[in-house]
């Protein structure tokens, strides 16, 4: 009997699958191009309009950031994305500690229509890993 049900809604059973996986396959898609500490260098270096948003806590920011980064901190993101209008189209690397709050800023960035979004693989550990330049804000 169930088989018999499924050979004649097979076509119905088939759409429903393919609908089901099209409403979930967004969520599946990697928002952000990561990028390695050498390819972040690259990406920097080689757009001049291109922006790095650093998405930690003011206090993690102050302690060491990217030179040239700006700090707008994941929980403000949603209130302060506005600050940020004027970038859609142009590069951004998203950094945090490890690349955990870059890639959730990377999505909900990329639902507000920013189509250049990259993150920093590895976080700024993975930088100064690296041995690359950080910047130390005095009290």
């Amino acid at each position: 009997m169930p088989t018999e049900f499924i050979q004649q809604n097979i076509w119905y059973i088939v759409i429903a699958a393919v609908s089901g996986f099209m409403l979930v396959w967004p969520g599946f898609r990697q928002a952000g191009k990561p990028l390695s500490p050498a390819l972040a260098t690259q990406f920097i270096n080689h757009h001049e309009d291109a922006r790095v948003i650093d998405v930690r806590e003011a206090h993690e920011y102050n302690a060491a950031h990217l030179p040239g980064a700006r700090n707008i901190p994941l929980k403000e993101l949603k209130a302060r994305a506005e600050e940020l209008a004027d970038q859609k189209e142009k590069p951004l690397l998203l950094v945090c500690a490890s690349g955990v709050r870059a890639g959730q800023a990377c999505v909900f960035l990329q639902k507000l229509g920013f189509s250049n979004l990259s993150k920093l693989d590895g976080g700024l550990d993975a930088w100064q890993r690296a041995g690359l330049p950080v910047k130390r804000e005095s009290k």
